[in-house]
């Protein structure tokens, strides 16, 4: 029996109006610490976890892994993790940067009505190592650009995204469960946002500022 392939489908044409909007949507999204309480829908969340599984990964690994954390036991143990890395991170400042650093909101934790982490698989048996015998951690690259993939869709759903890095990933990796070879990418919180900006807060409350883009490019 032959098999048919089926034709492709036309490629779409994605006008100005469309170009315009997307880079709204670039400039829009921020990492969000302060949420409010209404829950996200499942079906919501769904199609975030779809728009996240399109992103591009090595090899067609796909070596993204998503943990959904909705267990309070499992939601305290990373909220202690966290406060305890902060307090260390907060020791760690310089004194003209402490009473700032205090001030900052780095963490939802406390608000965010869905809580999930982003595992990377280091040596998926998918893709069969096609793209990363001389770089590995192209496994883990492709994690993030699903993690920046789920980030805009969410944008455009209006919610906002935080990610939370000031933990331990070991301890977070054993609070969740998961197989010890997994590489904790990030731990994020999800919600819809109490206020919009399309200015960073660390940017608002004077932490930095952004470069130029001169500053970012170099010619060779």
């Amino acid at each position: 029996m032959v098999e048919i392939t089926p034709a492709p489908k036309p490629a779409p044409i994605f006008d100005d109006v469309f170009q315009a909007r997307l880079s709204e949507l670039f400039q829009w999204r921020r990492d969000v610490r302060r949420f409010r309480a209404d829950p996200v829908p499942a079906a919501v969340f769904d199609r975030l976890i779809a728009a996240a599984r399109l992103a591009p990964s090595v090899g067609l690994s796909q070596s993204w892994r998503f943990v959904i954390v909705d267990d309070p036991a499992r939601r305290a143990a990373v909220c202690a993790n966290f406060e305890a890395c902060n307090a260390q991170a907060l020791a760690g400042q310089a004194a003209e940067r402490e009473g700032l650093y205090a001030r900052l909101k780095l963490a939802g934790l406390d608000q965010a009505p869905r809580h999930f982490a982003v595992f990377s698989e280091p040596d998926p048996v998918q893709g069969h190592g096609l793209g990363r015998r001389t770089m590995p951690q192209t496994t883990a690259y492709s994690a993030v650009m699903a993690v920046h993939t789920l980030w805009l869709a969410a944008r455009a759903e209006g919610l906002g995204l935080g990610w939370v890095s000031i933990l331990d990933a070991a301890e977070v990796a054993s609070a969740l469960d998961v197989p010890s070879p997994w590489t904790l990418i990030g731990y994020f919180c999800l919600g819809y946002p109490e206020s919009e900006s399309d200015t960073p807060e660390l940017e608002r409350l004077g932490w930095e500022r952004r470069r130029s883009t001169e500053d970012d490019i170099i010619q060779r």
